[in-house]
């Protein structure tokens, strides 16, 4: 393959990238988006193998096949809850492979001297620090989605001037790499400060922050491949690392919106590091009421307008598909169903979503909390299925509550609420939910496919 074409194979998979991440942004065309996705990295793939100046084919291909192979078994393997660890443990990869190229371009940079090299120099050392604070931070994010790791913030004495110092020494280790032109004592010294930067980053921040840490973590994979394209001298890696990087930034800021948060604010240390309110405890705070199947159904019966907010136990009980039912069922019946999403519920953007079209719901129903969050007064029952801190009224009522000041669903202005879940334990954010004690919401206890299956039988 001549370097034209590489060219022009780079400039065609830009191009469909761009027009991936388009198709990405809406349900319709997500699908789209991805084999858009698929044939642009299938292009960049091959252009650089074939590439005239690459050497090593075999060996390129011998980690292609291994790699490959590993991936397509996980991807098999992986349920759809796992997919938020499955993400944030493939972005510690993308940081592990800057640390590589960063090390290997460092030990064979060729005939560089002068300002080139100083340039040079420069990338590498960015090159690594980039990749092993996102390889170790995604690391932790993935222990603390997996349950491995505690999601309560890890509160170190003056853990933030532990973090300033970190960026402070790496900074002086920069100007020395730079001025004796490459020292592998700096180099090294870096490496270990940013592993361990990114691991006290991550696991100072408590789990409800895990979406926004995941989506950051995306961010900075995405500025890690684009350093690792300047080191190699790869076009192509450069515009994809930029992509994925601001569109992960971006993503970031809207999910931080979403939440009421700060980017700085999780970044220095997120839910729970204010101590515990009288509202964040795990103690009941008052006296709840409990049903049954065949009481939801006749609720059912006799409502014009119902909404579902899903959350992180559908995803559990895999019970978007009697959910999907029962919607069917209640349509059929005239009843006016939609559903109501939250960006964060699912502990992943577009988790709740891409449950639902995978049960087929249709899209028009399905809402965003802004879309929909001044229906919740004109709603007969609202059907909280697995959903917690995303429907907790003291994000807006309780100024103590570490999830103070947090967009909710505001679930407690319907009629009544029927809240689906195995028991009264607090949500991930560790925040008990006053709604659950409230006069017009009542408990269906138990897991929720089984639930949702009992509701149908009674329908």
């Amino acid at each position: 393959m001549s370097q034209g074409l590489v060219t022009a194979s780079y400039i065609v998979a830009a191009v469909l990238f761009i027009m991936s991440l388009a198709g990405l942004s809406k349900q319709e065309s997500a699908k789209a988006g991805n084999w858009f996705g698929v044939a642009g990295m299938t292009i960049a793939l091959l252009a650089t193998i074939f590439n005239p100046e690459v050497t090593g084919l075999g060996w390129i291909l011998l980690a292609m096949i291994i790699g490959g192979a590993i991936g397509v078994r996980f991807a098999l393997k992986v349920e759809m809850t796992e997919m938020p660890e499955l993400i944030a443990v493939l972005h510690s990869f993308v940081g592990l492979a800057a640390v590589f190229v960063g090390y290997n371009t460092y030990i064979d940079h060729g005939d560089m001297s002068g300002a080139i090299l100083n340039i040079h120099n420069t990338e590498v050392f960015l090159g690594v620090f980039i990749g092993a604070v996102t390889c170790t931070g995604s690391v932790v994010a993935f222990g603390k989605l997996r349950g491995l790791i505690s999601s309560k913030p890890l509160t170190l004495p003056h853990r933030h001037k532990l973090n300033l110092a970190a960026l402070v020494v790496s900074a002086l280790l920069l100007i020395w790499f730079v001025q004796v032109e490459g020292s592998t004592f700096a180099l090294l010294v870096m490496t270990l400060i940013a592993l361990a930067f990114g691991w006290h980053l991550v696991a100072s921040i408590g789990g409800a922050d895990m979406p926004v840490v995941i989506s950051m973590l995306n961010s900075y994979s995405g500025w890690a491949a684009a350093a690792a394209g300047f080191m190699l001298s790869n076009d192509l890696l450069i515009v994809t690392g930029a992509l994925v990087g601001s569109s992960g930034a971006i993503l970031s800021y809207i999910m931080c919106k979403a939440m009421n948060r700060s980017f700085i604010s999780v970044i220095a240390g997120g839910f729970g590091t204010d101590g515990a309110s009288a509202s964040s405890g795990e103690e009941e705070d008052g006296e709840y009421t409990e049903v049954n199947a065949e009481d939801v159904a006749e609720m059912l019966k006799n409502s014009s307008s119902v909404i579902i907010t899903p959350g992180y136990g559908m995803a559990v009980a895999q019970a978007q598909y009697p959910v999907a039912e029962l919607v069917s069922k209640l349509r059929a019946a005239g009843v006016k169903v939609r559903f109501g999403i939250h960006p964060v519920a699912g502990r992943l953007p577009g988790h709740m979503n891409v449950l639902l079209a995978e049960a087929k719901v249709p899209y028009d129903v399905v809402l965003e909390m802004d879309e929909i969050n001044d229906d919740f007064d004109d709603t007969d029952t609202v059907l909280v299925i697995g959903a917690n801190d995303t429907v907790n009224p003291a994000a807006s009522e309780d100024p103590a509550s570490p999830i103070a000041g947090m967009p909710v669903l505001e679930v407690w202005k319907a009629q009544q609420v029927v809240v689906f879940k195995r028991s009264m334990n607090t949500g991930y954010a560790g925040v008990q939910n006053p709604l659950f004690f409230r006069e017009n919401s009542v408990m269906l206890f138990g897991d929720a496919k089984d639930s949702v299956d009992n509701i149908l039988k009674a329908l």
